[in-house]
């Protein structure tokens, strides 16, 4: 509601610090990874930033956090959703794939509600029960997977959660996220793009366990290294065991994993930093959407 003269003072002010305290190296590695365009581009397709659909209103009142900073008039092509594919025209998006070519896709902080709220864990790794968990539903052959092989293994607690599905036995009992914090480790796995959990539990003073990860968002997934911010395992799982084996031994490379990731998050939460990104990277894709 607030009129678009009060977001432009709000971006010239927040921009301006950049005079005393310029992008660190992170932050400029950030940028050029969210937004990977250097050239013009002319689209053929999409809106301008004054007609940004409003459909998903979560994306929209995040997108226009940044967007009203800027001409109305400009052009740009929004994918809202779960996007899991790199579309023909450079496009603002929540998510994409990593692998590959991705530069028409454009990554910015949306649905930053669902993705970016984390808890305190008041529970030490020591003094949580040493096996693994996870919940969620079978929505994917990852995840069916998992319960396929650990689902009814007396040591870690892992099950699928909602309406029975064949060939998975019967749901598990829902469990809190404090509920997972009761486990030293706790399995992440994508969804329909990326995993929604994973922020909190990297967050938290549990070990985050994944496969290497498909898809990425603002939290940018694909820098994440295995063995210092998560620990990898197999996208089979074959290797559960072996790998809470491993830190079960090794206590000290647990913690040293659990500090990084939640060292990670940290940099997520400093809401006048991530605003300065985020005013970058629109700004970026603007000037060479509307330049050409």
């Amino acid at each position: 509601m607030l009129p678009s003269s009060w977001h432009r003072a709000r971006a010239r002010r927040l921009l301006a610090t950049l005079d005393s305290n310029p992008l660190d190296e992170f932050e400029q590695r950030r940028l050029d990874h969210y937004i990977k365009l250097d050239q013009p581009f002319r689209l053929m397709a999409g809106e301008t930033v004054g007609t940004i659909p409003r459909g998903r209103s979560y994306y929209y009142y995040d997108l226009r956090r940044s967007a009203a900073a800027f001409n109305p008039h400009m052009r740009l092509f929004c994918r809202f959703g779960d996007i899991t594919t790199v579309a023909a025209e450079p496009s603002i998006v929540k998510s994409r794939p990593i692998d590959g070519d991705n530069a028409n896709s454009v990554l910015m902080k949306l649905d930053a509600l669902r993705h970016f709220s984390v808890l305190s864990d008041p529970v030490p790794f020591d003094a949580k029960r040493p096996a693994a968990v996870w919940r969620g539903d079978g929505k994917n052959p990852l995840r069916r997977a998992l319960v396929r092989a650990h689902g009814r293994s007396p040591r870690h607690d892992i099950a699928y959660v909602g309406k029975p599905l064949d060939g998975l036995g019967e749901p598990g009992q829902f469990l809190s996220k404090p509920d997972h914090m009761r486990f030293r480790y706790i399995i992440s796995l994508e969804g329909n793009d990326v995993a929604t959990n994973l922020k909190w539990i990297m967050a938290s003073n549990s070990l985050c366990l994944m496969p290497k990860p498909k898809y990425e968002t603002w939290f940018a997934e694909g820098l994440l290294m295995p063995g210092l911010h998560y620990a990898e395992m197999r996208p089979d799982f074959a290797d559960l065991d072996e790998v809470v084996d491993h830190y079960e031994r090794h206590p000290e490379e647990a913690r040293a994993v659990i500090a990084n990731a939640q060292a990670h998050v940290a940099l997520f939460q400093r809401r006048q930093r991530e605003d300065i990104l985020s005013l970058l990277v629109l700004s970026r894709y603007l000037e060479l959407a509307n330049s050409a």
